[in-house]
């Protein structure tokens, strides 16, 4: 998480030490610019600011006055840098409703940086959180960000990419930190069948083991809440030679959980390392690699002949329900969540009880 850190709000420059040491040794200007072998208009220039202290400069004035040339080196550093940022400061200040495009108070909330004291502070705990060295810089970034889904028409992105990016490099920071083993796409398959499995267990086990499952097989899986304006259920993309498929748990539902997760396996499997797939309600059917990843998802998770079988015989009560869902092996949620999707069943049936809610922290 990034802190800020206070700043003295003065700034010394090197010259107001070096007049401080003259009139401690009673050295007059003139003599002390007749020793370096400069001009006394030169030394009021130091000692004023105006004029910077070169390296040249630091070591006569470090011979002349029996001191370390370092020492006025690093004075001159300190005294510059702060003057930049100073000038920094003043700038961020001027940009502040840049910041405020941010779900700022969402973002301190969950740890991204520490709460900023000031709206200039503001504006840099964001760009030091995304490591942009400015605005200008980080909007750079979200319109090659915006290249990269052009072709999804994502409107979350459209409508709140700042949000959007946040939620993304959330996301990637922390993959960073998960040890994974090198990506092989048939261990991964390997992963997906034994994830199956996992959509019998309970959260805190889901998280835990398919989070190993993953990585085991080189991919980094992040689980993350979504940000206000973000409406993403998921995401996959590479970083480097790391695939990271990121879940907000948008809809806390186990259907909605697993058909996400094996829809963004789909487009690491699928789909290579260029893409971002970034997945929020609205979907986009037009663009076939979305639709391949739904029939991937879909089938990964009820066979296709089993699901044809099942729907042939239109008894679609709990009971009927329950024994498909063993014959599968899978939660019963997940197949009332396909029938629903399928127009079967409606979105407030009774059959709702099914489905399991799920609750973590990322």
């Amino acid at each position: 998480m990034a802190t800020a850190t206070k700043k003295p709000d003065y700034i010394v420059a090197p010259g107001a030490i070096l007049d401080e040491i003259l009139d401690e040794r009673g050295i007059t200007k003139q003599a002390f610019a007749e020793r370096c072998g400069r001009t006394p208009k030169f030394v009021s220039e130091v000692i004023s600011g105006k004029a910077p202290l070169t390296e040249e400069t630091a070591l006569h004035f470090g011979r002349v006055l029996d001191m370390e040339p370092q020492v006025w080196v690093n004075l001159e550093s300190n005294y510059r840098l702060r003057l930049a940022e100073r000038e920094e400061e003043e700038t961020f200040a001027r940009q502040a409703s840049w910041a405020k495009k941010f779900p700022v108070k969402d973002m301190v909330r969950y740890r991204m940086f520490d709460h900023p004291r000031s709206p200039a502070e503001t504006v840099r705990c964001i760009l030091d959180f995304f490591g942009a060295a400015s605005v200008e810089t980080f909007d750079d970034m979200i319109a090659s960000r915006q290249a990269a889904v052009a072709f999804r028409r994502s409107q979350s992105f459209v409508g709140h990419p700042e949000a959007v990016l946040a939620w993304l490099h959330w996301g990637e920071r922390i993959a960073a930190d998960i040890e994974c083993s090198e990506y092989d796409p048939q261990s991964f398959k390997g992963c997906l069948k034994q994830a199956r499995s996992l959509t019998l267990s309970g959260p805190k086990e889901i998280q835990a083991r398919l989070s190993q499952l993953c990585a085991d097989a080189g991919v980094a899986l992040v689980f993350t809440p979504e940000l206000p304006g973000t409406r993403l259920s998921g995401a996959a993309r590479w970083a480097g030679d790391t695939p990271i498929i990121q879940l907000s748990l948008r809809h806390k539902s186990d259907d909605h959980l697993w058909f996400t997760f094996f829809h963004e396996a789909g487009h690491i499997l699928l789909h290579g390392k260029k893409g971002l797939f970034i997945d929020d309600d609205k979907g986009d059917v037009d663009d076939p690699r979305e639709a391949e990843a739904n029939e991937f998802a879909a089938s990964s998770l009820i066979p296709k002949a089993l699901w044809k079988s099942f729907v042939a015989l239109r008894r679609f009560d709990e009971t009927s329900i329950r024994e498909f869902s063993t014959e599968c092996g899978i939660a019963s949620g997940i197949v009332v969540g396909r029938l629903q999707h399928e127009q079967l069943l409606t979105y407030k049936t009774a059959l709702n009880k099914l489905k399991q809610r799920y609750e973590w922290r990322a």
